[in-house]
């Protein structure tokens, strides 16, 4: 008997029709012989439903109140779903962050989990029933509501399997594993089998949209197995687990890509020692956060300075920057939001030095020139222009044979 803790996204229980075709698949994993967890988000559409209703009446709405109110959307789905189980004669009983003691910071609408409690959830497995708990949210010690922030369900999935020693998280989503590359840009993507959590995490950070980064952190850090599966057809996904055994093989395990980026630079700045902090010093205090960064210094004494940020936050990075060009004395501020982050990644990089060359090597073939490169022991991340994204993918697919099935 195996203890499994399975996660249903929003689009996953976005009609009362899938909600009932979710408690039938969860029912045929508990007659199988299983002990399950069922996390669960809420109706595709509500979340932003409910903030359209704290939209109108309030521009601000506390962050505190906010919280309770989204909460329920959650609420709403625990209930339907344990409602549906038990219609198919499974006992299920539902629970809410607060009632399972999901215990997070006070940092509203997008807290930390600290600890969970599991031994009433045990109790229920130990029972016979399925539990079902909702997604997203906690509370804190002072017994406030708090939300988890951006794939707050998917972490609470994770945690949750910690807390119980769970034998896999099941995060089940719309789409049937983890590709090599997105195939809506490059048909020839193929799914994974098995990826490791630093492949996984390297991928989420650069664009993947499968899993969130906070959750594949949670992951490798308690040493949970993650398998991504699909809500709506069968099938066995890709596990994400540790590294693997046959580290030497010069393998990529995909190729991933974002279009929310920004590059600002800052020309002609004094180059003196800290000059750095003092331009990157304000944006982190803005809670902008920089991605790939790259310093030139020149012959006059002066060095250029070029970042990377999310596009929403490009207009705010930028007025930061040009009155920290005034307080330097520096000669021009530039601003770009046409420009795409493509990067490869497999932990086959750390002994096989010539992957980046090829990468070069490859784009080069293509005339794509590149901005900027920034390299980490098992991934390699270029800026360009965002005209070369989808012949950029294409190409670094087709380069590095990811398209063939592995033998």
């Amino acid at each position: 008997m195996a203890l499994i803790v399975q996660k249903y996204g929003g689009t996953s229980v976005g009609s009362t029709e899938r909600i009932q075709a979710v408690a039938e698949k969860v029912k045929r994993y508990h007659d199988a012989g299983n002990q399950v967890v069922v996390v669960v988000s809420a109706m595709s559409g509500e979340t932003n439903r409910l903030i359209a209703l704290a939209e109108e009446i309030s521009p601000r709405p506390s962050a505190r109140e906010m919280d309770v109110l989204l909460s329920t959307g959650e609420q709403v789905t625990i209930a339907l779903l344990s409602m549906a189980l038990h219609q198919l004669g499974q006992d299920a009983r539902s629970y809410t962050g607060g009632q399972v003691h999901i215990r997070t910071d006070s940092s509203h609408s997008k807290a930390r989990i600290l600890d969970i409690d599991g031994e009433r959830v045990k109790a229920d497995l130990d029972a016979g029933r399925v539990v079902v708990v909702a997604g997203f949210q906690g509370t804190d010690e002072e017994g406030n509501i708090t939300t988890l922030g951006r794939g707050g369900s998917d972490t609470t999935a994770v945690a949750m399997a910690a807390a119980l020693d769970a034998d896999e998280c099941q995060i089940f989503t719309d789409v049937d594993g983890v590709y090599t590359t997105d195939p809506r840009v490059e048909p020839n993507a193929r799914k994974l089998d098995r990826i490791t959590f630093e492949e996984m995490l390297e991928l989420a950070s650069s664009g993947s949209k499968v899993l969130q980064i906070r959750s594949v952190e949670f992951a490798g850090k308690y040493n949970v197995p993650l398998r991504v599966l699909s809500s709506f057809e069968e099938g066995e996904g890709t596990l994400i687990t540790l590294e693997e055994e046959d580290v030497e093989k010069a393998k990529i395990a995909g190729i991933a890509f974002s279009r929310d980026e920004a590059k600002l630079t800052i020309r002609g700045v004094p180059d003196h020692p800290g000059v750095a902090y003092q331009i990157l010093g304000p944006i982190g205090e803005a809670n902008i956060e920089v991605d790939m960064i790259v310093q030139n210094i020149g012959k006059d004494d002066t060095t250029d300075f070029t970042f990377t940020v999310h596009r929403n936050d490009q207009a705010e990075a930028l007025d930061i920057l040009q009155k920290t060009a005034k307080e330097l004395g520096a000669r021009e501020v530039e601003s770009d939001d046409r420009i795409v982050k493509i990067a490869l990644v497999g932990v086959g990089m750390r002994s096989h030095a010539a992957i980046a060359s090829n990468m070069f090597k490859a784009l080069a073939r293509e005339q794509i020139n590149i901005q900027m490169i920034s390299t980490s022991e098992i991934k390699v991340s270029v800026i360009v222009d965002e005209k070369y994204l989808e012949l950029g993918v294409r190409t670094l697919h087709e380069a590095f044979g990811l398209d063939q099935v592995e033998s």
